[in-house]
């Protein structure tokens, strides 16, 4: 397990870090506050977003998608002739209680 833990100043320098570090799987913030939360999921770039709540939740059977068969960090995957929906990409945003996953 590699965590990469950073405290902050303020909420800039929290997404800044999480821009020039993350992967763009799955990012998380600890706050009190409902509108850092907000810029939070708003301006971080990455497939699952976490307010409050362990990153260790990102997987397909705790997200209900049921047992995982591949992770991609990437945002297109399609191949082939695509639609709308092939051009689409999800961004999970977990809001949470300081939860985490034992």
């Amino acid at each position: 397990l590699v965590l990469n833990i950073k405290v902050v100043d303020d909420i800039d320098a929290a997404i800044e870090h999480i821009r020039a570090h993350s992967t763009g799987h799955s990012d998380a913030i600890l706050t009190e506050s409902l509108s850092h939360a907000d810029q939070f999921t708003d301006e971080v770039d990455s497939a699952a977003v976490y307010v409050n709540a362990s990153t260790r939740f990102t997987d397909g059977s705790q997200m209900g998608l049921g047992a995982e068969v591949a992770i991609s960090t990437q945002k297109l995957h399609a191949r082939g002739p695509m639609g709308l929906q092939e051009l689409t990409s999800y961004k999970w945003v977990v809001k949470g209680d300081y939860h985490i996953r034992k």
